[in-house]
């Protein structure tokens, strides 16, 4: 019997050590593809999708000297997370601002560090836009430098919302689900249906993305 709503979202399973974590991990364990001597289905997906993405994330970057491989591993981890969610009695990590910032932050503090100490004079030029009029510089460079503070906390935020609220919807309808009569059982059993077709589109979306604003503001550094 859940206590409230933000139950389900809860890591604590015991005083001294919390198991649900582990359901970060859970993804590298079942998906041991090394271990396939032939090539199969699984693999030739796979290997398509990364060919795809580091297409997607080199045409996005100035200087793809490596990134790219950084950019999928955080996509495929942060999707198989997100689909693992989906599934029953597996907790949703990456609906926890302690999962997401932990990846955003410092990746975010890594290449400001990086820009300002090996390319300060085009960090400089990415607080003012082309065209800005004289008078109102001091003004962007306040709203750039802004800007550029909230980066990591968007991308957990954006991240972590839209992992709870599909699942909150879910929640709330499957607690009708046992007042609820029987005409109206058949209706909410389509709309969950529907609700998990959309949560699978909204597992990909986010990581891609996370992904991509990603590679934007690393290309900034170039």
């Amino acid at each position: 019997m859940m206590t409230n709503l933000f139950s389900t979202f809860d890591p604590s399973t015991s005083i001294n050590f919390s198991m649900n974590w582990m359901s970060t991990m859970i993804g590298m364990m079942l998906l041991p593809t090394s271990f396939w001597i032939l090539p199969n289905r699984y693999t030739m997906m796979m290997n398509m999708l990364y060919k795809k993405m580091h297409e997607e994330f080199k045409m996005l970057m100035k200087s793809s000297k490596g990134f790219t491989i950084m950019f999928m591993g955080m996509f495929m981890f942060i999707l198989t997370n997100n689909m693992m969610g989906l599934l029953p009695y597996i907790f949703t990590s990456s609906s926890h601002m302690t999962f997401t910032l932990t990846m955003a932050l410092p990746m975010w503090v890594s290449l400001m560090l990086f820009g300002w100490a090996n390319k300060t004079q085009s960090m400089f030029a990415h607080l003012i836009p082309i065209g800005t009029p004289p008078i109102l510089m001091p003004f962007m460079v306040m709203i750039e430098t802004i800007s550029n503070l909230i980066r990591p906390g968007s991308l957990a935020v954006r991240l972590t919302a839209n992992m709870i609220a599909g699942h909150l919807l879910m929640s709330l309808l499957g607690n009708n689900l046992e007042t609820a009569s029987l005409i109206i059982i058949p209706i909410l059993m389509m709309v969950q249906m529907l609700l998990m077709m959309f949560e699978t589109a909204v597992a990909l979306i986010q990581a891609y993305v996370f992904s991509v604003l990603s590679t934007l503001y690393t290309s900034e550094m170039a």
